[in-house]
């Protein structure tokens, strides 16, 4: 059995979910507010060594026809920082849709919760 963790990278916050290969159920597990990336980091690193997890996942956004923009670069930049950082296969998985399907309060925050999708989109594919 190995732990998982996702992330839904942000400019401003990073979602975090974490899961199971046995159980193949995401929970969502903290909202990292993004300070500069020293604390992001931290943060990140804390969990880490906490959870021990054997994998990340990493949510890459793209336009809903599947052309990249903007966030796809940063988040690709994310995914390779967690590697390098944490030696720690990375994979991405397509996020396209993963907030649009929770039904949210406007200004809610919800990127612990679209972690934990992209975390289950990946359970469900693998």
């Amino acid at each position: 059995m190995e732990t998982i963790f996702a992330f839904d990278f942000g400019v401003k916050r990073i979602g975090v979910a974490m899961g199971n290969t046995m159980i193949r159920q995401a929970e969502p597990v903290k909202v990292i507010a993004a300070v500069d990336n020293a604390t992001r980091f931290a943060d990140i690193a804390a969990l880490l060594d906490e959870w021990k997890p054997a994998r990340l996942v990493v949510g890459l956004p793209m336009h809903p026809d599947g052309a990249e923009h903007e966030m796809t670069a940063r988040a690709r930049k994310f995914a390779n920082q967690l590697h390098g950082r944490f030696s720690l296969p990375v994979e991405l998985v397509d996020e396209r849709y993963s907030s649009a399907v929770i039904a949210a309060k406007r200004g809610e925050v919800i990127d612990d919760r679209a972690a934990a999708i992209i975390l289950q989109q990946y359970f469900d594919t693998h």
